[in-house]
């Protein structure tokens, strides 16, 4: 399992791949520099229910800490997962 950050500018996605093969990403937009918004999260549907989804907002999470940015989780799966954990809630914005 390898989850990859691809960062294209203005917008970018975390992708999570299993056997070389995608299986699920994550989109977001940076709003400014020191902030960014999760706006999709999908993963394929034979992998639905295996945690994948949480693995990558929490891929974004640990991005956002070594990174001294904040997020702001528009996605309803990515909000989701952070008003269940309030130990995100450094990073939220």
């Amino acid at each position: 399992m390898e989850i990859t950050r691809e960062d294209f500018g203005n917008k970018g996605q975390f992708v999570i791949r299993k056997d070389n093969q995608e299986i699920g990403k994550m989109t977001y937009s940076w709003s400014g520099e020191d902030k960014f918004i999760i706006d999709h999260t999908e993963v394929n549907d034979n992998h639905e229910g295996n945690g994948y989804g949480k693995q990558m907002v929490m891929e974004a999470v640990k991005f956002a800490r070594e990174n001294n940015v904040k997020i702001l989780p528009l996605c309803p799966f990515a909000k989701h997962i952070f008003d269940k954990n309030r130990d995100l809630e450094d990073v939220r914005f």
